[in-house]
């Protein structure tokens, strides 16, 4: 009783093409997401903020602002103050409420870095709620 296994002539053709289907599966997966990522890289921004087009929320009746002017002065409500003693201006404008929303509005041509010093202090002082003011308007910054 003997066993015959398959032999050389029943044997199958082997294929020597490659399947490139799986390889254009793969390709197609990586360009969309390199088309994905790709807008998400770019850091190209211009940056002029002072008009928004969004629709203002409502002020509490007794809003604190905080204003940064032009020649460096440094507001609380009406009232100058010096840096230093943000904070303490800030704790007796709010009588120490640190969850009441502090309204920053700062002139166009203020440095970046003065507005984090205010920032930086008001975040010392406990506040970190803070709104930004800008100006209203639909229209382009000039």
């Amino acid at each position: 009783m003997g066993l015959k296994l398959a032999s050389d002539s029943e044997d199958l053709a082997v294929a020597h093409e490659i399947n490139v289907t799986p390889f254009i599966d793969v390709m197609l997966v990586l360009l969309i997401i390199f088309m994905v990522a790709a807008p998400l890289a770019t850091v190209d921004v211009k940056v002029d903020l002072p008009v928004s087009n969004a629709q203002p929320a409502p002020k509490p009746e007794a809003p604190v602002y905080l204003s940064l002017q032009a020649d460096g002065a440094v507001l609380v409500n009406e009232d100058p103050v010096e840096l230093a003693r943000l904070g303490a201006a800030i704790v007796s404008a709010t009588a120490g409420d640190r969850e009441e929303r502090v309204f920053l509005r700062a002139d166009k041509t203020i440095t970046y870095d003065a507005i984090m010093q205010a920032m930086n202090a008001l975040r010392a002082a406990g506040y970190v709620h803070v709104a930004l003011v800008g100006a209203e308007g639909a229209g382009e910054a000039q």
